[in-house]
């Protein structure tokens, strides 16, 4: 199921290229301080999982399963919602996944400030398990939009796009500028966490809450009777002037 964004081209882009950024930022956290372990990128800790069969890794598998079952739960919600509101109204379905995602990563952000949550110990598999969930609703959500190139977590397709289809290997040269915004959205969120984290944790996931704040109200602003609009084009096609698919 493929939901058309009640927002027009851009500003759909820009609002997942935030969470892209986003995604950058939770992870940065994970990894960095919860234990090399990833809330966003499953792929990632599907081979930690692997890896940890070495007792020399220093990779946990307990932190790898519970972050994947996190992840899955938050999906499973995430698509139930989406199966219940999204072809009635994309905007309240919209705003109101992202708000839910926003509110648990906020409650995590206050919850590790006050230290009911902690990055260390066992006490972290919490931390890991409801952040993971957040990031399952966001994915969930932005899978129903089905926007080409604009996961706002998986990149390896995205780069294998950018190399494949680039006219000097044969492609059809398609226009690399999301592909290209969704890598640079990624790696400036890593980094920003990686630098505010050198400060406090907790900052780089309030951020992260109010940024997905801002998008889930972007969302909500939407023209309520606007008309329908075209999916955002893959990137082997002329663009549409509104929309996404």
């Amino acid at each position: 199921m493929a939901v058309a964004s009640p927002l027009g081209r851009r500003q759909t882009v820009a609002a997942l290229l935030t969470l892209t950024f986003v995604t950058g930022l939770v992870d940065a956290v994970s990894y960095l301080r919860l234990g090399r372990v990833f809330v966003a990128n499953m792929t990632g800790n599907v081979v930690f999982l692997g890896f940890s069969v070495d007792p020399h890794s220093g990779l946990s598998a307990a932190a790898s399963v519970i972050a994947i079952a996190g992840f899955a739960l938050g999906a499973f919600a995430g698509g139930r919602a989406a199966h219940r509101m999204a072809t009635q109204s994309p905007r309240r379905w919209l705003s109101t996944a992202l708000a839910a995602e926003a509110i648990i990563i906020g409650a995590v952000a206050v919850l590790t400030g006050t230290g009911g949550l902690p990055f260390a110990g066992d006490g972290r598999f919490a931390t890991i398990a409801v952040l993971a969930a957040a990031l399952g609703i966001q994915n969930s959500t932005v899978r129903h939009l089905g926007a080409p190139d604009l996961t706002t977590t998986v990149l390896t397709l995205t780069l294998t796009g950018l190399a494949a289809d680039n006219a000097l290997a044969g492609g059809p040269g398609a226009r690399p500028h999301r592909r290209l915004g969704s890598v640079a959205a990624m790696l400036a969120g890593a980094a920003a966490g990686a630098g505010i984290l050198q400060a406090s944790p907790t900052a780089v996931i309030a951020i992260a809450a109010v940024l997905v704040a801002a998008v889930s109200a972007t969302f909500l602003s939407a023209t309520r009777h606007a008309a329908p609009p075209s999916p955002i084009p893959a990137p082997d096609r002329e663009p549409s002037t509104v929309g996404t698919a």
